[in-house]
């Protein structure tokens, strides 16, 4: 069975070890590289395209936060004030947690050196400044509306207008800076994640290309061995052999002379 095995499937020689070798590895570089880049572009849709839809809102709720603030101010009565402010607890929760996922998501540091580590604790510092000072201005507001006497409750609204303007005010601006700060990171993050995908592809193609010229060349310079050769050989001219005297030559050379002895 092992000779007829042999006999129908022949040893392969070294130059087809060789190219099957090669095609094997192209293929295994291939997949590789095609798994690294398929990785890349998740981390750049899930951690830094959806992170940067999560900070965009935050800065959205930020602002709405702001507002409901300042639409407490303005209440006329308890109840409008009961009922605007009622919103603020879920408003500050859903701005902690999109922060939250962020940074859950992964942090990276850029080519620059800009780190989304270092820009997200600023975000949460000065987020943590800035609901502060948002609880004092509530709590004067509160304060206003158990005021005993109308002079008491006008000197609490305005010192809750100064507090908002002049405390939570800057705060709220250092909110949004490290808020544009950190999106810029994120930006630059996924720039180089880009870039560096696109460099992978680059040299997957030319290590490809350069593979794909290798087994051409292999394959036209490879000739098919044949049993009888092309060249046609020369044929070396033998001397003949010697022509060997039958039995009974001897004696007609034998009476052939004898005839011309007597004549």
């Amino acid at each position: 069975m092992s000779e007829r095995w042999r006999q129908l499937v022949p040893r392969p020689a070294g130059r087809q070890v060789l190219v099957s070798l090669l095609v094997v590895g192209l293929g295994l570089l291939g997949a590789e590289a095609l798994q690294q880049v398929d990785q890349e572009l998740r981390i750049l849709y899930a951690e830094h395209t959806l992170g940067a839809t999560d900070l965009a809102h935050v800065a959205a709720d930020v602002m709405r936060f702001r507002n409901t603030i300042l639409r407490a101010l303005e209440a006329p009565t308890q109840k409008d004030f009961v009922r605007i402010t009622a919103s603020l607890p879920d408003q500050r929760a859903r701005i902690e947690a999109a922060v939250a996922r962020a940074a859950a998501a992964g942090t990276r540091v850029s080519r620059s050196g800009r780190s989304e580590a270092e820009d997200l604790a600023e975000v949460r510092a000065s987020l943590a400044a800035y609901f502060a000072a948002a609880e004092q201005t509530e709590a004067l507001l509160r304060q206003l509306w158990e005021a005993p006497t109308a002079a008491a409750a006008a000197e609490l609204r305005n010192r809750a207008e100064v507090h908002a303007a002049d405390n939570a005010g800057p705060k709220l601006m250092a909110v949004s800076l490290a808020l544009d700060r950190l999106l810029e990171t994120v930006a630059e993050i996924a720039k180089d994640i880009r870039e560096e995908s696109t460099r992978m592809i680059r040299l997957l193609s030319v290590a490809l290309m350069g593979g794909s010229l290798c087994l051409a060349l292999m394959t036209l310079v490879s000739r098919p061995s044949s049993t009888h050769s092309s060249e046609p050989q020369a044929f070396i001219a033998s001397p003949a052999p010697p022509v060997l005297p039958s039995p009974g030559s001897s004696s007609s050379l034998h009476e052939e002379k004898s005839r011309m002895i007597r004549t």
